[in-house]
Order: C-alpha cells, then structure tokens, then sequence
C-alpha cells in the first residue's frame, strides 16, 4: 500500500504505533484468533449490520454479512462485523420512527469510536436506511450502502399479493364479511413469502431507491430481491469497491451534495415514493448541509411524472416486476433529462456513467415519459390554516373524486377512540365525512406512528366505501394508498391548530391549489385557542424523554435539533491513550 494511502488509514493510530495502547488492540485482535497479518496496515472496514431475529425484512443479513467480509478480503482489507439496532416496523412499538434517531447516533458512534476505515451499512426495512445515512453522514468515513433488496411477491390462489397494501384491501373485505377464516389465514401465509423488504413501492423500496439516487449503493443495487444470487454477489462486491474507497479518500460528502439529493427528490417522485420519503429525505439532507424543504419537494412533484407502475400508486406490479423490467437503473435512465449525470457516485464515477447501457425491458411496468401512470409525481405537499407548516398527501395513490372536497370532520384525539368509533356498525358517519386522528404527530405519538390511514367506518363498509377523506398528524405505511393527508404540523399535541378543529366544523382540501382549511372563522378559533391547554408530556424519563425533548416537527425531518450540521462544531477523532 502506498505511503499516503497508509498515512490516511484511521486505523493506524489504533494498531502502528509501537507502544503499551496499540500493543493492547493488537493483543485483543490476536486474542479473537486473528495473526498480525491479518490487520496490520490493511484498512479495517466495519460492517454495521442490523440483523434480528425479529426483523424478517433482514433475515438473510447473517448471509450477506459473509458476502461483504468475502469481498473486503479479496480486496486486501480487514472486515469486522458491528452488531447495530434493528428498527423493523413491524414489531417496534409503537413505532420504529421513535428509534430512527437512536440508530443514527448508534451509527454515527460505532464508527467514531472504532478503529474504522470504511464501512458497510447494511439495511432495508423503512427506518434503517435513513439512520445509517444520517449516521455515516455525521461520521463521515468512506461508506457505502447495502440495501436489503425486495422480498418475493406474494401469492395465494392464483392472485399475485403486495405486502401492506392488499392487507388492508383484504382487511377491508374481511369486515364486510367477504373473506373466511380459511381464506384469511391463506392469505397471511402468502403475502409475505421471503425475506426481504415490502415488494410493493412503500417506505423500505422508496428509501434504498433515494440511497442509490443519492450515489450510496452500487448500480442497481436497490432493486436485486433479496433471496436472487445476485444479490449474493452484489453483497460481496460492496466488501471489495469500500476498499476502494478507502485507497480512494471518497467520503460522504463528497457524494452526498445538493445535487445528489435533487436526484433522489425526483426519482422518489418518478418511483411513486411512500409520503415517509419527505421526512427521511429533509433528514438525511440537512445531515450533509443542504437546504431542502417541503416547498422545494412540492415544486419538484408537479413537475415530475410518476412513471413506475408499481402498487400502491401504479395498478399492476411489484418490486420484482421492476427488477425484471430494467430496475431503478433502467428508471433513471428514462427520466436522464431531468438529473445531474455529473453527481459522483460510490463507484468513483458519475452517475451518468453508471447509467450507460441501462434499458427499460418492460414498458408496461417502467412506463415512457409519454405514457405516465400519473402526470405529476408521487407527492403533494398543502398548506392552509390547518397545517400552516405543511401536510403531504400522496395523489396518485387517491380516489380524484377527492382532489376537490367538503364536508363536515368527525374528529379523534386518540388510536382507542377512533378504533371504537370506526367498528361501530351504527356510527353517523357519511362518505361526505372527513375522519381526522389528531395527538399521533412526532411527540403527541409518541414517535410518530403510522396510524394515518385510518380504517374506514364499518358502517360504511357494509355500503361498498373504501376510500374517503383523512387527515392526520400522523404518519402512514408507504404500502397504504387512499385520500389521506398526513404529517399535519404543527402537530396537535404542542398545540398546532389541528388541536382546534371541532367534530362537525367543514374541512374544504383544494389539492390543485394546495390547500387544506377548516372553515372556521377568526374569532372562533381564537376562543378555542384560549381555552386549550397543553397535555402531560408523554415522557418523564429516559430514551422518550430525550426523544420529546430534542425531536424538531415534521417538515423539518423529525431528526434531533442537536444532530443536524448546523448545530456545532464538527466533532474530531477519539482520544486514544
């Protein structure tokens, strides 16, 4: 290895100097079976794994961690695997959003701490992406990302299955009373039939497609099914190009710039994104010092048409369908008019030139400019005097019937109130109704949850509805679809004035003109704004209270005030004595 290479190597200060500390870490490497030849000079790549026996979107990870070591030591360096949090939604509760920021300090001090050159984030399912780029981001080593890949799309008698998105559509039909037991379990069993990510484009397909976008996966990484041997081989490939990296000097910020995360905004917009991507992508971005907001998504939205046909927004296929089809490569080769092909990638090369040859196989899945599934892309972004910080709602994935609409709210300060309200086969309640979930926002939640597509009302099932109006503080599944408005902020619980609205006051949405308001006059909300008082915090101690304390609102990314870029100065490497 050349001399200035070895001179960059973080992990030098750890093992080359010949004295009592350095003695210590090689002692310890030895006394986990390893030789000095093993590690001496050679960089030492973590691979930050968040693997569990609980997170099914990562259950080949112990795998594909082998696959990574593989490749780091065929190019000459030294792998060593990190245990970190694995956030799987799933089983989180109440929500893995309430540990994002846990695994992204996780991130960030695993490799500070570590004798690190270069790591490997290993990740997928929703909020794992997001934290480990935050994370790596702040550290700001050389990383690249390995994103999970898609799970096998589903199946049961006959009829091709989307994780999330058919499970609310057949528990829809379930409580009207069309689906049987027998039915019911079939279909448990074959919606999910692998591991790997939701195959449907919700949060864990949209966030590794913004990674790759980004610059911060390998071409055509994001879209390889997780049990495909390809995606074996791309594991192993991640472990040889970090290597690389490292000899290379091509940090983080390097690739992640202001141009790169446009490209991922416009390729989320283009792939018919989960809502969460706005959170996530306003994240990561303010993480690498660029200014994005929700105005700038929205702008970006109009102008980008959704051309991937993948449910929920498109009608047909799923993430499998894609891979076949060209992949996000092929994807972002159609929309090349519309990106910086000059932004550099993980590859050390630009993005243009990894999008060389790329083809689109299947024109029904991966559909022509000229032939979009939606004319603008995946988001939406409205402001009005009930979310005078912003609400995203995702178009597409809508009835147009509600585009323009009015009617009374039939509002809920709590999951257990709505719940009993939305089974109660008596409620008054109308198609015109509008159902609003309020005190469920990042604090209120706690944590934000995903608690935004609100069920529609059994009363209302039995008579052939499935979608309606809902407004929420909340968030939602990115494999959930219908007329729901989401990430109100403020949120009600610090007082936004969602906390004002009233059961039988007129909600009025204009989505072509970006509005949602409640059509309650001045003085009226300034009588119920005297009379609010603020709730109990949710938290009197611990990861919650700090959480509460420190999470800033929707619009913002919902990462800790004192995690973002600007906040102070850089922090330097460890002392080592």
């Amino acid at each position: 290895m050349a001399g200035d290479v070895k001179a960059r190597l973080r992990s030098s200060r750890w093992f080359e100097p010949d004295d009592l500390r350095s003695m210590g870490h090689r002692s310890r490497l030895m006394q986990l079976g390893y030789s000095e030849a093993d590690f001496m000079g050679k960089p030492i790549i973590g691979v930050l794994n968040t693997w569990s026996e609980l997170n099914a979107c990562h259950g080949h990870f112990r795998e594909r961690a082998q696959d990574v070591k593989r490749g780091v030591a065929q190019a000459g360096g030294f792998a060593v695997e990190l245990p970190a949090l694995s956030v799987d939604e799933s089983f989180n509760k109440p929500t893995s959003m309430l540990y994002r920021n846990l695994l992204a300090m996780e991130t960030e001090e695993q490799i500070r701490a570590h004798p690190l050159d270069g790591v490997v984030l290993m990740g997928g399912c929703d909020k794992t992406t997001p934290a480990l780029v935050m994370g790596g981001l702040s550290a700001g080593v050389p990383m690249i990302f390995l994103p999970a890949g898609p799970m096998l799309r589903g199946n049961y008698a006959g009829n091709a299955l989307g994780s999330g998105s058919d499970a609310w559509k057949y528990w829809d039909e379930r409580r009207a009373g069309h689906v049987s037991d027998a039915e019911w379990l079939g279909i448990q069993g074959g919606i999910a039939r692998s591991a790997g990510t939701c195959m449907t484009m919700g949060t864990a397909a949209t966030m590794t497609a913004i990674a790759e976008a980004m610059g911060l996966t390998l071409p055509g990484a994001s879209s390889i099914p997780a049990v495909d041997s390809g995606h074996q081989r791309m594991a192993a490939d991640c472990g040889r190009r970090i290597v690389a990296m490292v000899r290379e000097g091509l940090t983080p910020d390097r690739i992640v710039t202001e141009s790169a995360v446009r490209n991922a905004a416009i390729v989320a917009m283009a792939t018919g994104c989960s809502t969460n991507a706005v959170i996530h992508l306003i994240a990561i971005a303010r993480r690498a010092g660029v200014e994005l907001t929700l105005d700038d998504l929205d702008a970006l939205g109009r102008n980008t048409p959704l051309i991937a046909n993948i449910r929920p927004s498109g009608k047909d296929y799923l993430m499998e369908d894609f891979y076949y089809a060209g992949g996000l490569k092929a994807l972002m080769n159609q929309i090349g008019s519309r990106l910086d092909l000059s932004a550099i990638t993980v590859t050390g090369k630009t993005l243009g030139q990894t999008l060389e040859h790329a083809q689109v196989y299947n024109e029904n899945v991966i559909r022509p400019l000229s032939n979009p599934v939606y004319h603008e892309g995946s988001l939406a972004v409205l402001r009005g005097n009930l979310c005078p910080d912003g609400a995203v709602i995702k178009p597409a994935a809508c009835d147009p019937s509600f585009h323009v609409h009015e009617g009374p709210a039939l509002v809920f300060d709590s999951y257990p109130e709505m719940k009993a309200a939305i089974d109660n086969e008596h409620l008054d309640v109308t198609p015109d109704h509008v159902l609003v979930l309020r005190n469920a926002g990042p604090i209120g939640g706690p944590g934000f949850p995903e608690w935004g597509m609100l069920p529609i009302p059994k009363a209302l099932i039995r008579r052939g509805c499935r979608d309606m109006l809902r407004i929420s503080d909340a968030r939602m599944s990115g494999t959930s679809y219908g007329a729901c408005v989401l990430h109100v902020a403020p949120e009600a619980y610090i007082g936004g004035p969602l906390v004002l609205l009233r059961s039988g006051d007129i909600v009025r949405m204009d989505l072509p003109a970006r509005r949602l308001d409640m059509l309650v006059d001045d003085d009226e909300l300034e009588r119920r704004r005297a009379a609010w008082q603020a709730p109990e915090p949710r938290y009197g101690r611990g990861w919650g209270w700090m959480f509460s304390r420190h999470v800033t609102q929707a619009d913002k990314g919902c990462d800790f005030d004192f995690l973002e870029r600007g906040f102070g100065k850089a922090v330097g490497e460890p002392d080592i004595f």
